[in-house]
């Protein structure tokens, strides 16, 4: 296998708490979609829903809009220090458009069908990475503060252009639905763009600038990210009470407290809004310290999924629906009702309810916990193969 140009071994140290963020995250990710499988009202309702929802699925669904901030973020911050040990700009640059391409297609090809069937093409998280990493190919060769720059920009200021609509923009509107808006693929593609990718690159871009950060001495890194954790927390709390800006749809008073909280808290994901941003990534800084410090068995399993987040992605989600649709087929509905189901909106009864995801979340972690341990020691094992580098 013909490695890519200018790519050589290396020994390349790992941040193990990069690893343990990436690991917790991708672990909140089963959760999010094992709901998605096995609770009905998944397919009834949204869980942010609050005319239909209740606290606890509010909760389950809030705690994991951190996953896919903190994936593109964390992949900017690898990005910088995979170009920081010793390749060249050219290299780091044909590397990053590579693997962007790489996940883009994985995107449509393999996990697509899982949320849409055969056929169909939903643009989600892969995708929304992949675009970053494409970008960020061209970015890398600015000033890493510029970067920085750029990113933060992005994040804070899209929602701007909340206003325009693709429907004003004739030839230029399925450019614009990829980018900011979502909705209908280009060229007649039966599909959506479920992650526009604009606000995306600027969380990629964001993480790249960060990246020297990661190279400074650990107590040095903690504080900055605890000062830039606590400012992000605290411009969505001041912007979020005033209602001044950041997301296109304001919180209200509800029947009780609890309620208003969640209407609160209730903001944006599809596309990502600035507030939804400052929340989610306000968090994941404050979280990176503390994994910082943790220590034992519960350390080394984060570690061993954060080393392997592609083959446990991919993984999760074909046992967690095969799981499903074997348990419905078993309570007596054919494939064919399922499929009639989902599509007309099951009945409560159908699903195992909010416990029986989260048992199934339990089991699915648990089993994938042997394969993701093997593959992340091919991976320490073998860095002379460099295909590894892409998974």
């Amino acid at each position: 296998m013909t490695p890519v140009p200018g790519w050589e071994p290396q020994k390349d140290p790992r941040l193990p708490e990069i690893d343990r963020l990436r690991g917790l995250v991708m672990i909140l990710m089963a959760l999010d979609h094992m709901r998605d499988f096995f609770d009905a009202d998944a397919l009834r309702f949204s869980p942010t829903d609050l005319d239909r929802t209740y606290p606890f699925l509010f909760l389950t669904r809030f705690v994991t809009h951190f996953c896919a901030p903190t994936f593109a973020l964390l992949a900017g911050v690898g990005a910088y220090l995979y170009g920081a040990r010793g390749r060249s700009p050219a290299t780091l640059s044909l590397f990053l458009a590579t693997r962007g391409l790489w996940l883009i297609a994985l995107d449509a090809v393999v996990i697509s069908p899982v949320w849409g069937g055969p056929g169909r093409v939903l643009l989600g998280t892969l995708w929304a990475i992949g675009c970053g990493l494409l970008a960020l190919s061209l970015l890398s060769r600015l000033p890493t503060r510029l970067v920085l720059a750029i990113g933060a920009a992005i994040i804070l200021g899209h929602n701007l252009f909340d206003g325009v609509a693709s429907a004003q923009l004739g030839a230029l509107a399925p450019l614009w639905r990829l980018l900011h808006e979502g909705g209908a693929l280009p060229f007649g593609v039966p599909g959506a763009a479920i992650y526009p990718a604009l606000p995306w690159i600027g969380v990629v871009a964001l993480g790249y600038g960060l990246g020297p950060l990661f190279q400074a001495a650990p107590q040095r890194r903690d504080v900055w990210l605890r000062i830039g954790g606590l400012c992000a927390l605290a411009a969505f709390l001041a912007l979020r009470a005033a209602h001044l800006y950041g997301d296109p749809h304001d919180w209200t008073a509800q029947r009780d407290a609890v309620f208003t909280a969640m209407s609160f808290f209730n903001v944006t994901k599809y596309p990502p809004s600035a507030l939804y941003l400052l929340v989610t990534l306000g968090g994941a800084a404050l979280i990176l310290p503390a994994l910082a410090r943790l220590t034992g068995a519960a350390a080394r399993g984060l570690e061993t999924f954060g080393r392997t987040p592609l083959l446990f992605y991919v993984l999760h989600l074909y046992l967690g629906i095969a799981a499903a649709l074997a348990l419905a087929v078993v309570r007596g509905y054919s494939l064919v009702d399922i499929v009639g189901l989902v599509k007309s909106g099951p009945p409560a009864e159908f699903g195992f309810g909010l416990a029986g995801a989260y048992v199934a979340w339990v089991v699915v972690v648990a089993a994938l916990y042997g394969p993701c341990r093997w593959f992340a020691g091919v991976k320490r094992r073998r860095p002379d193969l460099w295909v590894l580098s892409y998974l």
